[in-house]
């Protein structure tokens, strides 16, 4: 059994190192291209490696190794390889090129936003993964964002908004699964409280979406052509994401789908397939990479007691049920902001939060909700996050350019503190603190 962790806030200065060099270096020079992710989240593993005298140098290796290799960060770099190679046959066979042209024929260029946003909300609420509906989604908004004048950074924060909403409410959802377990409630209790504090934020998101390109006009010609065959790998896609089948396979049959239309209709050769596979394989290598180093950073930052000082600063001065939750956001959110994944954040900050919650009778199916609410709020703000990473990866962007059109997760932040603030939706709760 793993000894009790000693708190350090020390243990947090790598994480700041990759913040200061990632972020901070674009600001400076004002490119955000100068500073390879990858050189400075290896700065950061550097200076975490020699922290921690207690531990030998093997003993620390171990511990980048392990968290490198955590069953979640390997299961997210299958699907950004799968995601990968889905879109680059998906364009190599002419899919996306069809699929956009079929929305700009059916909805107004004012509208594209809109519709973009709802349809990856309803894709990530049936898939339960925001990664994989944003490695799905976004190279259909690469190609809207290409044949109208709306920006490719507004195009990329939409898929983002959407893909966070299922995120957060999804049944099938990991982090709706985690903060249901940890605070010891029902999932159909936990999405309707859920629910009823996010719903003014998608609204509002949508309307935003909507104003934003209200003027957006196409910037083709009148050739909008489609083939409702190349759209159906697409469709497909869509299809077993709402019918609830694991994303790993909704990825692999999008990919042989959409290889088999691209045989049939003469578009590519058998080789071209396996081609255009390894290419998109080869796209993803760098996020795949940055996944799994910032998996054992994150460890490395766990055992010197980053993690542990966390969880110490948001449970001390607490004294009512709004100051509960309150610490119950601040703290997913601090943990977020460090391990850069909603999942392994609720699960760490969880028994505390069921603490606090039981502690100042704060009703479980609400502190699971504010768990994943800030979580995923989080996690759908932040530049080395997974979610942005990934559009920004798809699109040839800066992740820190993606960042002020994640609209939704902003919105959530405020519907979330509203909802403290005024105790919305109103539940009984155990006792009266």
């Amino acid at each position: 059994m793993e000894k009790p962790i000693k708190s350090n806030p020390f243990a947090l200065i790598p994480f700041l190192i990759f913040i200061l060099l990632f972020i901070g270096a674009g600001v400076v020079l004002g490119d955000f291209y100068q500073m390879p992710v990858l050189v400075a989240v290896f700065a950061a593993i550097f200076t975490a490696l020699l922290m921690n005298r207690k531990a030998s140098f093997q003993e620390k290796i171990g511990h980048l190794t392990k968290g490198g290799g955590h069953p979640d960060i390997i299961l997210m770099v299958v699907i950004f390889l799968l995601a990968g190679a889905f879109a680059s046959v998906a364009e190599g066979v002419g899919a996306v090129d069809s699929t956009v042209n079929l929305g700009l024929s059916l909805l107004p260029e004012n509208l594209l936003m809109v519709g973009l946003f709802i349809i990856c909300c309803f894709i990530s609420i049936s898939m339960g993964t925001s990664v994989g509906t944003i490695v799905a989604l976004a190279p259909i908004g690469l190609g809207v964002a290409e044949q109208t004048d709306i920006s490719l950074a507004l195009t990329m924060g939409a898929i983002v908004s959407g893909a966070m909403f299922g995120d957060n409410l999804s049944v099938i959802s990991d982090t709706t699964i985690a903060s249901v377990r940890t605070q010891g409630t029902e999932m159909k209790d936990k999405f309707k409280a859920n629910f009823f504090i996010v719903l003014p934020a998608a609204i509002i998101t949508a309307v935003i979406f909507g104003v934003m390109t209200a003027g957006a006009t196409s910037s083709i010609d009148e050739d909008t052509s489609f083939q409702i065959a190349k759209v159906l790998p697409y469709l497909g896609v869509l299809a077993f994401a709402v019918a609830g089948v694991n994303v790993i396979f909704v990825l692999i049959g999008g990919i042989l789908f959409a290889g088999i239309v691209g045989l049939i209709l003469g578009d590519i050769s058998f080789m071209d397939f396996i081609q255009l596979v390894g290419e998109g394989f080869t796209g993803m290598q760098e996020l795949a990479m940055l996944a799994i180093l910032l998996g054992g950073l994150v460890e490395l930052i766990r055992r010197n007691g980053g993690i542990a000082w966390l969880l110490e600063v948001f449970s001390g001065k607490i004294n009512s049920a709004r100051g509960g939750e309150a610490g119950i956001a601040g703290l997913v959110s601090a943990v977020n902001l460090s391990t850069a994944n909603n999942t392994i954040s609720i699960i760490t900050a969880g028994p505390l939060a069921k603490q606090i919650s039981e502690r100042f009778g704060i009703d479980p199916k609400r502190s699971a909700s504010m768990l994943d609410i800030f979580a995923s709020a989080v996690q759908g703000l932040i530049p080395y996050g997974a979610q942005i990473l990934a559009v920004a990866g798809v699109a040839s962007l800066s992740p820190v350019e993606i960042m002020p059109y994640c609209i939704y997760p902003m919105l959530l932040v405020f519907c979330g503190l509203l909802a403290i603030l005024f105790r919305f939706p109103k539940f009984t709760t155990r006792n009266s603190h």
